[in-house]
């Protein structure tokens, strides 16, 4: 911060027309000019480089923003180009399993009924046998 300016010899002279003696005057003026040198007191010199440091400060975070917003949207769109390309490979395995249990379906009702054939012409053997063994035991 800068210091104030004080011109003790200007405020002695004053005094000493107001009616102080010169010892008094000139010690008035050592103790007012000392009080301004411990005082740390903003000039507007002081004032106007801080509003330029706030401005430049300002001026950086907007840059910081603009950057971080173009970053976040990159990200954005290549999490749904991924995103999009997951969802399309979902798709076919779904498709790939779906088709996969259609055969598996297929495939089991064509045994279901291969096997309900050969059960039927089974059992229609054992019927004839049975009507044979019948027919022989009741020649007997």
């Amino acid at each position: 911060m800068g210091q104030v300016a004080f011109d003790t010899l200007q405020a002695s002279e004053e005094l000493q027309t107001a009616g102080l003696t010169s010892q008094q005057a000139k010690a008035i003026s050592l103790v007012v000019r000392k009080s301004h040198e411990v005082a740390d007191v903003a000039t507007k010199a002081d004032i106007v480089e801080v509003k330029h440091e706030i401005a430049e400060v300002n001026r950086n975070v907007a840059d910081v923003r603009k950057d971080l917003s173009a970053e976040i949207a990159d990200v954005r769109k290549d999490m749904e180009a991924r995103f999009e390309k997951n969802e399309a490979q979902m798709q076919a395995r779904f498709e790939k399993t779906e088709a996969q249990i259609a055969d598996v379906r297929k495939d089991m009702t064509a045994g279901f009924d291969k096997l309900g054939m050969q059960m039927t012409i089974r059992l229609g053997l054992m019927v004839a046998a049975a009507v044979s063994i019948i027919a022989a035991i009741l020649k007997m």
